[in-house]
């Protein structure tokens, strides 16, 4: 996992999604995906790792992708005057994206 310190203009971490978690058997059945909830809660999770806030609004977000159970994909999160963007890639292909707010 490649993580910065909470200085930086960027954070980036990585994230798999085993095929045991609890939300998976019904999104979809016999075509498991990643929920677009859970992308989300990854995305909470980095904020408060990388800034200490809790994730207070989501502005936009567009996923463009699936991400599947048990594929590793980059998070990476990018300070914007009062404003996080993230965008979530695998194998440089972007899968998510969007640009949410964090509060303390």
């Amino acid at each position: 996992m490649d993580q910065c310190s909470p200085s930086d203009a960027s954070y980036r971490t990585v994230l798999c999604v085993a095929s045991d978690h609890p939300c998976i058997p019904g999104h979809f059945p016999g075509h498991p995906l990643v929920p677009g909830v859970l992308v989300l809660e990854h995305v909470a999770r980095a904020l408060r790792e990388w800034r200490g806030l809790r994730l207070a609004c989501v502005r936009e977000v567009k996923f463009l992708a699936p991400l599947y159970p048990e594929e590793s994909a980059e998070l990476e999160l990018v300070g914007l005057s009062g404003q996080v963007r993230f965008e979530m890639r695998r194998e440089g292909k972007v899968l998510a994206r969007g640009v949410v707010e964090g509060a303390s």
